[in-house]
């Protein structure tokens, strides 16, 4: 996005719940509104996207499990290759790693990686699984393993996933065969039940958002050896929640000052600082999400913008950031049924 010119954002939804699958929205550069442009339902429950070297990617969040990749050039976005399979149940989460797709898949707790040809489209042919094993003590979330999130380090040399079901996250290499392979795995405090997290800018800390604690995890990472090492635990609300409250994602300033994180069921979005080592967090504020059900937060690449995915209300809400204190600040509201994830080209 260039001068005056708006950008696009493009929302996912769960079209089994009324979504209209992935929409794509002209975006302001002056205020960060939302103007919706189209939307295709060509890929069922495009439940969470990425955008890398012009193409656009989703997972379809289905028990047969799939993801697809879009051109991005259009409004609504089409087809570059017909859907692959994952090999894996309820993909939640994906993003490309050292010339793959790598999707967390929840139903089967396993990651799966994709090779990408040289137009960008995934291969099914090199299609290979790293199955997660374990559980934890929370009797109906944690009886196996539920990869939630998977994702490169800064440094692009290792790729780290997240799993709600065995309260660790997995740090895996890739071999010389495409397949990755599990190199370390951190435990955190059991029952925590890890959903997604962010590194620090630095590449020096990641961010652990916890959904079955409403807390956060602050953790040491070394890209050297690829470990992660957890430090501290802090409370994303400033008091006990008094029903349901599952924290759903995270997401941090391109200057490492600010944190912001979504809560589902008390339906607020918290600020928390970070110091000048980026080891302590601290919770500023909430500020309502706009709707309800919150389960994705994304901000503009330029930190100006902050957008929330309100799934069961059925709309995308945006904040204006303030740049000295990291308060969100509400604009408006772009209605879109079961909207679950928001990305940006």
């Amino acid at each position: 996005m260039t001068g005056s010119q708006p950008g696009r954002a493009h929302i996912g939804s769960f079209t089994a719940a009324g979504g209209r699958g992935i929409a794509t929205a002209a975006l302001d550069p002056t205020d960060g509104a939302l103007t919706l442009l189209g939307a295709t339902d060509e890929l069922p429950d495009p439940s969470y996207l990425t955008v890398a070297d012009g193409l656009l990617y989703a997972v379809s969040e289905t028990k047969g499990g799939a993801v697809a990749a879009f051109r991005t050039g259009t409004a609504p976005v089409t087809p570059a290759a017909p859907p692959v399979p994952v090999d894996g149940d309820g993909p939640t989460h994906l993003s490309v790693w050292a010339g793959h797709l790598l999707t967390a898949n929840y139903g089967s707790g396993s990651v799966t990686a994709l090779p990408l040809r040289p137009d960008g489209t995934p291969d099914p042919a090199g299609r290979t699984v790293l199955q997660h094993t374990g559980s934890g003590p929370h009797p109906q979330r944690q009886q196996a393993p539920h990869a939630h999130q998977v994702l490169a380090d800064p440094s692009g040399t290792w790729a780290v996933s997240v799993d709600l079901g065995t309260d660790s996250i997995r740090v895996c290499a890739l071999g010389d065969d495409g397949r990755p392979t599990l190199h370390h795995e951190t435990a955190l405090r059991p029952g925590s039940g890890p959903r997604h997290l962010v590194f620090h800018p630095s590449g020096s800390h990641a961010y652990v958002l916890n959904e079955l604690a409403p807390t956060l995890t602050v953790c040491h990472w070394d890209p050297t050896t690829g470990t992660l090492k957890p430090l501290t635990e802090h409370a994303v609300l400033p008091e006990p929640p008094r029903g349901d409250a599952y924290p759903s994602e995270i997401v941090i300033s391109p200057d490492g000052r600010f944190l912001w994180t979504a809560t589902r069921g008390e339906d607020v979005i918290s600020l928390l600082t970070l110091d000048a080592t980026g080891e302590h967090p601290t919770l500023r504020s909430t500020t309502p999400c706009g709707g309800h059900w919150p389960r994705d937060l994304a901000l503009h690449p330029s930190g100006r913008f902050l957008y929330a995915a309100n799934e069961r209300s059925g709309d995308v809400t945006w904040f204006t950031v303030d740049q000295d204190t990291g308060e969100p600040v509400r604009g408006g509201m772009l209605r879109l049924p079961a909207a679950s994830c928001v990305v940006f080209s």
